[in-house]
């Protein structure tokens, strides 16, 4: 809900302060010296094999996104009320196949952890988080503007992820581009959900989904201090899982979001006697 300096401001305002918010952003983080990948990250806790599957749980942990990023797409491809038409399931389709070949990248990189691999990883997630970023802002600030960002964000996306590989192939890795791509889309993601109104019901959803995402980050910071307490799963794992998680939200409101006039008039037609 905006609080009421917000609802007071012009959607141009708030729009020009988004924009020079992610202005600062960016030039803050190249002001930064070049990020290369740390070659540990590639050392996970759980390391065990299961009916033959090298880093089982950290591979079979994807299998989540694929079912819901499948179950996305269904959905977005046969959804009437719930998106208004091609403008709004672009950029969802786009997002649920981001987090299907998620499922796939991440898979396959567990399997032998090391960069090369890890391109294909960060390529679908990278389509996922701008895809997403995408979607609200067609919902939320303009239906006609909103579609044409897609394409160029996801570009950047995914371009932040081949400047990577490139980079560290030249033995000058840089993450800058990724990690701006990565976190900024959230930050940007949870800004437009502040400054903008909703045009549907179940809006809380996203803030549960950003907060189950926000906890899949915490355990893959503890990745190792998680799996040594009781060696059942790692939080990598967990973060797999939680992740899932956050997407599953994200589904379960669109399946079941309406129109805010819908809604109000279903109250409505509710409360008579």
């Amino acid at each position: 809900m905006q609080s009421g300096v917000i609802a007071r401001t012009t959607p141009a305002f708030r729009v020009a302060l988004m924009a020079a918010i992610s202005a600062a952003a960016a030039g803050a983080v190249f002001l930064l010296p070049p990020i290369p990948q740390d070659p540990s990250y590639h050392n996970f806790a759980d390391q065990r094999r299961l009916a033959g599957i090298a880093n089982a749980l950290d591979v079979l942990s994807n299998i989540p996104f694929a079912l819901v990023g499948g179950m996305g797409l269904l959905f977005v491809c046969s959804a009437r009320k719930a998106l208004a038409g091609h403008r709004e399931r672009l950029p969802y389709a786009a997002f649920f196949l981001g987090v299907l070949l998620t499922g796939a990248g991440s898979a396959f990189y567990h399997l032998a952890p090391d960069s090369g691999r890890l391109v294909w990883d960060r390529l679908p997630m990278a389509l996922a988080f701008t895809a997403l970023l995408a979607a609200v802002l067609t919902e939320r600030v303009s239906l006609r503007a909103g579609p044409w960002l897609l394409a160029p964000l996801a570009l950047l996306g995914m371009g932040s992820v081949a400047y990577w590989h490139w980079t560290e192939l030249l033995g000058k890795g840089d993450l800058r581009p990724y990690i701006l791509v990565q976190y900024y889309s959230l930050l940007a993601l949870a800004m437009t959900l502040v400054l903008f109104p909703p045009r549907y019901s179940r809006a809380p959803g996203f803030a549960v989904a950003l907060f189950l995402y926000g906890l899949a980050k915490v355990f893959e910071l503890l990745d190792a201090p998680i799996y040594n307490l009781a060696r059942l799963a790692s939080g990598h794992t967990l973060k797999h899982l939680t992740a899932a998680a956050a997407v599953y939200v994200l589904l379960h409101m669109l399946q079941h979001r309406k129109t805010l006039a819908d809604a109000n008039l279903h109250k409505e037609r509710g409360s008579e006697p």
